[in-house]
């Protein structure tokens, strides 16, 4: 581990030199791809350099001990070595941590489908509070949300949503919400007071950049028509929809919120991109498949991930065996804890298998 950490520091300071040379500040490409790694490995050197200031505050404290025959000073020291030598027991663990392979889609925007599933207009209206969930979390982060396609029902619920949520480090949070969530509630119109269970699915795919997924032209149709629903002023008088299909594996994307026709078929190969960005990762794992099923937030969608219970003010999320009584705290997107959690589990997983 320490030599690794050696070169890094190395680097580091290589990168440094770097990105202060004029010559390499004039190539504007050049010096962002340092910059870029330059900031990527800086978290690493810092706590390296803290972990090195403690090992040195620890043999001084181990030469007072050997060499001194002042009592009170010898006290001293026995205290400090004691707090430096648990310190450092702790660096060690964030290192290790910040070692671990960098999942490579960790900094990127996230584009999110939430849909309505088993339960009729109760899992339309938990599509709903779920999109509002992740609006108000995209909130308290400083990031920006982005609409992209959404399917209304008629009483205030969702049927399909795909919007993308743009800030730095959103999918490294938000990639362990892909998954089936449940509801458990007594619906408003439910005379006889019963708890009916209803689902909704998540998938949260990273933005995906032109050099990692090439698309010829020629394999997309694209459709253009007249938009439907409450859109305002020409939005449904003038064909601005559109809707792509890629005939190699029969994906369908609409998009029809712009009133831009041009808008709406670039946010449409956005997500089409998305798409097939995920099948092609998905088509490259396949083969470690049993792995990552133990492994927090790879499991498959299709997986029941969270039960939201109101009768009980209740959130667990199974893939943890965590439950928490804040709901109301939790559908105005106070999350973190949870958040929290997964990230922990996952790192504890890949330490695990790295040893």
């Amino acid at each position: 581990m320490f030599d690794k950490l050696n070169f890094i520091e190395e680097k580091y300071e290589d990168l440094s030199k770097k990105i202060a040379d004029p010559e390499i500040i004039s190539d504007q490409k050049n010096w962002q791809k340092y910059m870029k790694e330059h900031a990527s490995i800086k978290p690493i050197v810092d706590k390296y350099r803290e972990y090195k200031e403690v090992i040195s505050g620890i043999e001084e404290a181990k030469e007072i001990l050997s060499e001194s025959k002042d009592s009170e000073l010898r006290e001293m020291a026995k205290m400090e070595l004691e707090e430096l030598e648990e310190k450092v027991e702790a660096i060690k663990q964030e290192l290790k941590i910040l070692l671990l392979p960098k999942d490579p889609n960790d900094e990127k925007n996230v584009i999110m489908e939430i849909r309505a599933g088993a339960g009729g207009d109760e899992a339309g209206l938990f599509a709903a509070e779920l999109l509002r969930l992740y609006t108000r979390y995209a909130e308290r982060n400083g990031w920006k949300v982005e609409m992209m396609s959404i399917n209304e029902t008629g009483v205030g619920g969702i049927k399909e949503v795909i919007f993308m949520i743009k800030g730095k480090g959103a999918y490294s949070k938000l990639k362990y919400e892909s998954g089936v969530h449940r509801v458990q509630r007594i619906p408003a119109t439910e005379s006889g007071g019963r708890i009916h269970t209803s689902t909704a699915t998540v998938a949260v795919l990273p933005e995906v950049d032109d050099v990692e997924v090439e698309i010829n032209p020629n394999d997309l149709r694209i459709d253009v028509f007249r938009s439907s629903g409450n859109g305002g002023q020409s939005v449904n008088t003038t064909d601005s929809a559109v809707r792509i299909t890629h005939l190699p594996t029969g994906m369908v994307v609409s998009c029809q919120d712009e009133k831009s026709q041009l808008k709406n078929k670039e946010k449409a190969l956005k997500i089409l991109k998305a798409r097939l960005y995920d099948k092609m990762m998905a088509e490259q794992n396949a083969e470690i498949a049993e792995a990552r099923k133990s492994q927090v937030g790879t499991g498959e969608r299709s997986e029941k991930i969270r039960t939201y219970n109101f009768p009980q003010s209740r959130v667990t999320d199974h893939r943890i065996n965590l439950t928490i009584y804040k709901l109301d705290q939790f559908l105005d997107g106070e999350i973190d804890e949870v958040i929290d959690a997964l990230i922990m589990t996952d790192q504890a997983e890949k330490l695990k298998q790295l040893s």
